[in-house]
């Protein structure tokens, strides 16, 4: 993974007040770390769009096959798949208009994080979103 240069470093902050969510890979398991995440974001107030082809419904939301599904504005999108879906998911954030791509801890996509870059998304790469939303918390 490249190193993050701090003069380009994601500004968590900012990125944290953006308040649309879409999780995707957002499992219905609360043993899973995505439910966990989403969990813990929708109970500090943020809109959690469940993005999951093998769910009808998550947190009492409608769960949408893939993010192009996605019928509303989406902020940021948080990404719980595995590295090697995440070009796919970006292309899909880009014609969303999204302002964010998020992958969590452990996913990463040099190519993918680029491409997002170019069109104008802040990206976000192996990084846990609640673990960084404590943080901005606590200071």
């Amino acid at each position: 993974m490249k190193k993050e240069d701090p003069m380009t470093r994601p500004d968590i902050k900012k990125i944290l007040d953006y308040r649309t969510i879409a999780v995707v890979g957002l499992s219905p398991d609360p043993g899973k770390a995505s439910h966990e995440v989403a969990a813990y974001l929708k109970r500090a107030g943020y809109r959690i769009i469940p993005v999951n082809p093998a769910a009808t419904e998550i947190f009492g939301e409608k769960c949408y096959p893939t993010l192009a599904d996605v019928p509303e504005t989406v902020e940021i999108v948080d990404i719980f798949r595995r590295s090697e879906f995440v070009p796919e998911i970006v292309e899909q954030a880009i014609a969303k208009g999204a302002k964010v791509v998020w992958m969590q801890e452990g996913i990463v996509n040099q190519e993918a994080a680029e491409r997002a870059e170019a069109a104008g998304l802040t990206v976000v790469m192996d990084r846990c979103l609640l673990k960084e939303h404590v943080k901005q918390a606590r200071q």
